[in-house]
């Protein structure tokens, strides 16, 4: 969507400032020896409690609140009783929900406790490449060229990018144009950045896959070859200058 007029931006950061605190209280939350169904169920009673509605159940049907993956897991990992937190995990909580009409989505993933299973250089480069992506963004910039610099910091770093997960655009639903911020450079992708346009930046950094697939629960995905992925996501209102980060309270640059 593209903000046209203060009542819309004072919206856009509620349910921002929503799905942002949710994120975080999540992230404290988790500990060792609780299943990722009682820490999704936390984080649906906070968004319950904002009075804001959980975004994957309102427009897919999915089932939990959130998504949560674990380890080799990238994305969209269904809470379950069954599935057990340990120390060291590799843990993405992604957060997206309704409020009054308006819509808002991030993510983050983090090790939980000790990093005895040395993920946490990986999670750093996702952070510090978002960041730069989204400081790079202003009215007039190409999406191909943000695409550019997220995998080519990637590749600096050691690291692929996957290139069938995407940003996108957000505000009046969950997904809206632009349909696809890539984390690699389209060239057949000519759209440009506007100003006042609400979007989700976000990364997804690999150590060895380039494509995710989908398991047979018909909403995990893992890597085509494997290995770890890490995951940060901001909303955010694109300017002629800074970007206004909406979902800024949720800390995942900290």
């Amino acid at each position: 969507m593209s903000i046209t007029k203060h009542s819309e931006l004072i919206e856009m950061q509620k349910v921002s400032e929503a799905v942002a605190f949710t994120l975080k209280e999540m992230r404290n939350y988790a500990h060792p020896g609780m299943t990722t169904k009682q820490l999704d169920n936390y984080g649906g009673q906070i968004l319950n409690d904002l009075g804001a509605k959980s975004a994957p159940y309102l427009t897919y049907g999915f089932p939990g609140w959130t998504c949560i993956s674990l380890n080799n897991e990238f994305c969209h990992g269904i809470p379950s009783d069954k599935s057990v937190l340990k120390e060291g995990d590799l843990i993405n909580i992604d957060v997206s929900a309704e409020l009054n009409g308006f819509w808002s989505d991030n993510g983050g993933s983090f090790v939980l406790g000790e990093d005895i299973n040395k993920h946490q250089k990986l999670i750093e480069a996702s952070k510090q490449i978002l960041h730069k992506a989204i400081h790079n963004i202003k009215s007039g910039v190409r999406i191909s060229d943000i695409g550019f610099l997220i995998e080519t910091e990637a590749k600096r770093r050691g690291y692929k990018v996957i290139r069938n997960l995407t940003g996108h655009g957000i505000g009046r639903g969950l997904h809206e144009e632009p349909i696809e911020i890539a984390n690699y450079s389209d060239r057949f992708n000519l759209t440009r950045f506007k100003k006042n346009s609400v979007v989700a930046v976000e990364t997804f950094i690999s150590t060895t896959s380039s494509y995710a697939e989908t398991l047979k629960d018909g909403w995990t995905m893992v890597g085509n070859k494997g290995g770890f992925m890490a995951q940060h996501e901001h909303t955010i209102i694109v300017t002629d200058g800074k970007p206004i980060v909406l979902t800024e309270i949720n800390e995942i640059w900290n």
